[in-house]
C-alpha cells in the first residue's frame, strides 16, 4: 500500500514540475490562438517589451541568473501569439557584427543580460554584457558582447566555458 502511494506521488510531483516548465518556456501556447494577456499569464511580466511600427509587440523573457535560455515572444498586431523563441544560441550570437551592431540591436536580439554580469572597464571605455547559456556541447557557458562604452557600438564579442562546477569542470545542461 506504502509503495503504491509513493509511486502516485511522484507520478503528480513530475506532472506537475514539467508543467511548470512548459510555462516557463511558454511551449503550451499555441501560436495563432494564444492571447497577449494568456502569454503574460503564463510566462509573468516580460523584462523588457518592444513595439514596432506595424503594432507588432516583441516580449523579452531571460530565464537567468542560473537559467540558461531568453525567450522572446512576438504578438502579432490582432494581439495574439505569431511565435516563441529561444535566442540564447550561436545562431543568434552570429548576428551579433562587431563596428556595426549597438546596444539597442543586441537587447533587441538576446534580451536583457544579468546585471550582476555587467561590467565596466574603465581603461579601456568599454562596457561587457553577459549571458549564461547551454553550448553546443550540451555545456554551460557564458556568451560575452563587449562594448565601446561611449558609443554603444559592438566591440567584439565571445563564448567561454562556465567553469563555476565542482574541480573546475563545466556541469552539464538541463533546460
Amino acid at each position: 500500500m506504502k509503495r503504491s502511494f509513493l509511486v502516485r506521488l511522484l507520478l503528480v510531483g513530475s506532472v506537475l514540475v514539467l508543467s511548470a516548465c512548459a510555462g516557463y518556456s511558454g511551449s503550451n501556447l499555441k501560436p495563432g490562438v494564444a492571447t497577449l494577456s494568456e502569454v503574460v499569464a503564463t510566462m509573468g511580466e516580460p523584462a523588457m517589451r518592444w513595439k514596432g511600427g506595424d503594432g507588432r509587440e516583441q516580449l523579452a523573457y531571460p530565464r537567468g541568473p542560473e537559467g540558461t535560455q531568453t525567450f522572446m515572444a512576438w504578438i502579432a498586431p490582432d494581439g495574439r501569439l505569431e511565435r516563441i523563441e529561444g535566442v540564447l544560441d550561436m545562431a543568434h550570437f552570429a548576428r551579433i557584427e562587431p563596428g556595426k551592431s549597438d546596444q539597442a540591436a543586441v537587447l533587441r536580439l538576446l534580451g536583457p543580460s544579468q546585471p550582476q554580469w555587467t561590467a565596466y572597464f574603465k581603461a579601456r571605455d568599454e562596457l561587457v554584457w553577459e549571458w549564461r547559456f547551454c553550448d553546443s556541447w550540451n555545456a554551460l557557458a557564458f556568451f560575452d558582447v563587449l562594448f565601446d562604452a561611449t558609443t554603444g557600438i559592438v566591440r567584439s564579442s565571445y563564448q567561454r566555458s562556465d567553469l563555476r562546477g565542482p574541480g573546475g569542470v563545466a556541469p552539464g545542461c538541463t533546460h
